[in-house]
């Protein structure tokens, strides 16, 4: 296999960034900090928290422990490279760092696709199958779906990398987007493209569209069992059990089809910019905030935590 160093005459790239203008580095540099931050303590506080009160240890918040560990694992992968980028004015990142940079955000954002249709098979299972629900969800099944959703992701990356690093970059090594992306990185190669990005798509869409498919095929079944409940308290029950994982499904799948599925022809680096800054810093902010503030489950055991801590 011909390596990386070999595919390209370049050694290190340039990112431009999010601005040009230095009068609003500074203030974008304050409000990622602020956002990465959140994200720390929001995410590593959610794990905490599960791990510690053993009334959180059912199969929904294990999944949510693994989702709040992705969350932090892709922001990690570009927040900080953003706020360097911010004091700097302008980043340069090797070769090698910026495919590093990209398998780590691709294998994290991929295994996030595949968690949350596990997720949504695990809300399937607990209100259209309520009396059966132990049984269904144990923790073997549980530990193989987040291992399948990890495993899956990193191959799915080592793909995005190897196809998109294949490729030979001699036209320019500036970087028109603030972190190492696919879109970006093909528009300034000097090689043909189209099998690459066709490759790139396939695996996309598994990574994406398969698990999308689950999520709406579960959520059509939910929303069959929910609705044949009498009492609109029942019914306003189900909705309520299923809303935090609908708002992060609507706002990860939203951006990501967005980003990635359209042609490359089609792509406005600034748009890109935006929508980016949304999926991998804003969202990994979200999720924790999604979750704690609609969940009586977690609000209780952080309570429970703040009066031991007190105590």
């Amino acid at each position: 296999m011909t390596s990386l160093k070999n595919r390209s005459e370049m050694s290190e790239f340039i990112l431009t960034g999010l601005t040009d203008d230095p009068e609003l580095q500074v203030p974008l540099f304050i409000i990622f900090t602020l956002i990465y931050l959140i994200t720390l303590v929001g995410n590593l506080g959610i794990i905490v928290l599960i791990f510690w009160d053993s009334c959180l240890h059912t199969p929904m918040y294990f999944f949510l422990s693994n989702l709040s560990l992705i969350d932090f694992g892709y922001s990690s992968a570009v927040t900080p490279v953003v706020m360097v980028s911010l004091i700097k004015g302008k980043m340069t990142i090797s070769f090698k760092g910026c495919a590093a940079q990209l398998f780590v955000f691709g294998a994290f954002s991929a295994s996030e696709t595949l968690l949350l249709a596990s997720m949504a098979y695990d809300r399937y299972a607990a209100i259209c199958k309520p009396l059966h629900y132990t049984t269904i969800m144990t923790s073997t099944l549980c530990t193989h779906l987040v291992s399948g959703a990890y495993v899956c992701g990193f191959l799915a990356s080592s793909i995005f990398v190897g196809e998109t690093f294949s490729l030979s970059f001699c036209r320019s090594n500036i970087i028109h987007h603030f972190f190492c992306d696919i879109p970006p990185l093909l528009v300034i190669s000097c090689s043909d493209t189209h099998i690459s990005e066709s490759v790139i798509v396939s695996v996309g869409a598994f990574t994406v569209l398969f698990p999308f498919l689950v999520i709406l095929t579960s959520y059509l079944l939910i929303f069959n069992t929910i609705l044949k409940i009498r009492s609109s308290e029942g019914r306003q029950k189900g909705f309520s059990t299923c809303a935090s994982h609908l708002t992060a499904v609507t706002l990860y799948y939203g951006t990501v089809i967005f980003m990635y599925f359209q042609p490359s022809s089609n792509h406005s680096m600034d748009t890109d910019k935006v929508v980016s800054v949304f999926y991998s810093t804003v969202i990994p902010m979200l999720n924790p905030l999604v979750y704690s503030l609609r969940n009586k489950d977690v609000k209780n055991a952080f309570r429970k935590a703040v009066r031991g801590q007190l105590n």
